[in-house]
């Protein structure tokens, strides 16, 4: 019984030093500066957005980050396939219910006069392809929008000079009401 006392005591004893050290331990992550501040291009911006909007993928390249290529041309690429998937079947389903309304065969006839699709299921899947057609279009521009504020944004963001000045450092803050661990952070400005 004593050796199990003695046994938790120094765990908790333990426990408490590693605790009070981990406290003490600061994280220090040396800040990385691009550039020079003398090396300012007002224009970098403007450039990046209408390389991107000639070519998508122009402006990210103009400002080196060649790795968002791939995602510009596989977001792009899968707007277009969604539309000219939608756009097929919304012809194909517009152009069978043409047919039968005018009495002649279409691809949707069943056997024995027993349809696979009515009438009414051919309205209403032109409708969900027409809109789904829409949505791709519209999600399409939207993306391609997207990646030449991006490239705009980049060239901005990459003419500030990230010094010492501007840090951000995590802190764990111990609530004395009722001894819990707060996860905060902590901005600084140095001028």
């Amino acid at each position: 019984m004593l050796n199990r006392q003695l046994y938790i005591f120094f765990l908790i004893i333990s426990l408490t030093i590693y605790q009070g050290f981990s406290q003490e331990s600061v994280l220090k992550i040396k800040d990385t500066v691009f550039g020079n501040s003398t090396e300012y291009n007002p224009l970098s911006p403007s450039k990046a957005a209408f390389y991107s909007a000639i070519l998508p993928g122009l402006g990210q390249a103009y400002n080196k980050k060649y790795w968002k290529i791939p995602f510009v041309y596989g977001a792009l690429g899968s707007g277009v396939y969604f539309y000219t998937l939608n756009n097929n079947n919304y012809n194909r389903v517009r152009t069978a219910f043409k047919l039968r309304t005018n009495g002649k065969p279409d691809e949707f006839d069943g056997l024995d006069g027993k349809p696979f699709l009515s009438e009414d299921a051919l309205i209403s899947a032109q409708k969900g392809y027409k809109k789904d057609k829409d949505l791709s279009l519209l999600v399409t521009a939207g993306l391609y929008i997207l990646q030449i504020i991006e490239a705009s944004t980049n060239a901005h963001l990459l003419q500030h000079n990230v010094g010492n000045s501007l840090t951000i450092n995590p802190k764990l803050i111990k609530n004395t009401t009722n001894n819990r661990t707060i996860v905060g952070a902590q901005i600084n400005f140095k001028f």
